[in-house]
């Protein structure tokens, strides 16, 4: 898997986010929209991934769009990431958008790497994530959820779910004291998905800005 680097490579902050080619097309924008917004340098890592439904997806599902079903890839993919996050110097946040933001979550529930996770518009409507969240630990403190106000009036059953199972989700983590936020952004899936998943990053940054400027030549926790 191709690794792009963005932003300022000697920064205590890196951000790790899997792509896909549209995504990459954003990327710059999303890089001056985090920066502008939080005012702080990082590194970005976009970890291209060969086959979206497969390599981000926890278990296999049967497709809810398209033809293409979900795979079991994520753990591979996991794998490969952390390789990336190996200095222990950095403080690692994890993240993305739809599918990349539901892989990110279930990631935290795997290592303890990752200082916060960036879930913009997560596809929390797959099959039994929520159940699997609440029957799992979460490794990170750092959360934050989002979602377009349109995105759950949709005429396909089971994506109609995502707002149900977000509310679910958020309320469940805030319940285990993780610090967490949900936002509901205008419009649906679609719209301006760069801009949504910099202001994930940009307040996981804001939440743990203390942090980051006490851990320049360590790592901390």
């Amino acid at each position: 898997m191709v690794a792009y680097e963005y932003g300022n490579s000697n920064a205590v902050i890196t951000l790790v986010q899997p792509v896909d080619d549209h995504d990459i097309s954003g990327i710059d924008a999303e890089v001056a929209e985090i920066q502008r917004l939080s005012g702080k340098e990082f590194r970005l890592l976009a970890i291209k991934v060969d086959s979206w439904n497969h390599d981000l997806s926890p278990w296999p599902a049967s497709a809810v769009f398209g033809k293409d079903d979900f795979g079991d890839g994520a753990g591979d993919l996991l794998t490969e990431i952390l390789k990336h996050c190996q200095d222990e110097s950095k403080l690692y946040y994890l993240g993305g958008y739809s599918l990349a933001a539901l892989f990110s979550l279930w990631s935290t529930y795997q290592t303890d790497k990752f200082e916060g996770i960036a879930a913009a518009s997560p596809s929390m409507w797959f099959p039994g994530f929520v159940d699997y969240m609440k029957s799992n630990a979460i490794q990170c403190p750092n959360v934050y959820l989002s979602l377009g106000d349109k995105e759950e009036k949709t005429k396909n059953a089971i994506m109609a779910s995502v707002g149900d199972c977000i509310r679910d989700g958020y309320a469940w983590l805030k319940e285990q004291g993780i610090n967490c936020t949900l936002e509901w952004n205008t419009g649906g899936h679609f719209r301006e998905p760069e801009i949504r998943t910099a202001r994930a990053y940009a307040w996981l940054i804001s939440s743990n800005m203390s942090k980051t400027d006490n851990c320049r030549f360590s790592y901390c926790r």
